[in-house]
């Protein structure tokens, strides 16, 4: 388990990219990336608790691969657009703590 923070994983994928003299894709190019690998998530999702189950032709793939590599993307999205993805969570938290707040049943305290 490793405690790093959404600043610190942006700035490992940073990192990473930096070392390319191609840099990071265009705003489209990353918009189809994470479609893609969202995609790809959904493909495991629903062999795993949907309706279609995987032939057995196919690779196993992990959950968590899948979510990793939704997330790397999304990070180099947002990082090719210099949006810091902390203040971005902490904006969307206010709105669902906000506006939100009673749109689901509670559970009982205690």
């Amino acid at each position: 388990m490793s405690d790093k923070t959404m600043r610190m994983m942006q700035q490992e994928v940073d990192d990473y990219i930096q070392q390319f003299k191609e840099g990071y894709f265009e705003p489209l190019t990353m918009l189809a990336r994470l479609s893609e690998e969202t995609g790809e998530l959904a493909r495991e999702v629903n062999h795993r608790y949907g309706e279609k189950p995987k032939k057995n032709t196919e690779e196993d793939s992990s959950m968590e691969e899948e979510l990793g590599d939704v997330l790397f993307v999304l990070i180099s999205f947002a990082n090719s657009l210099h949006i810091d993805l902390e203040e971005a969570f902490d904006l969307v938290m206010k709105k669902f703590k906000t506006r939100d707040k009673n749109r689901w049943t509670k559970k009982k305290e205690g």
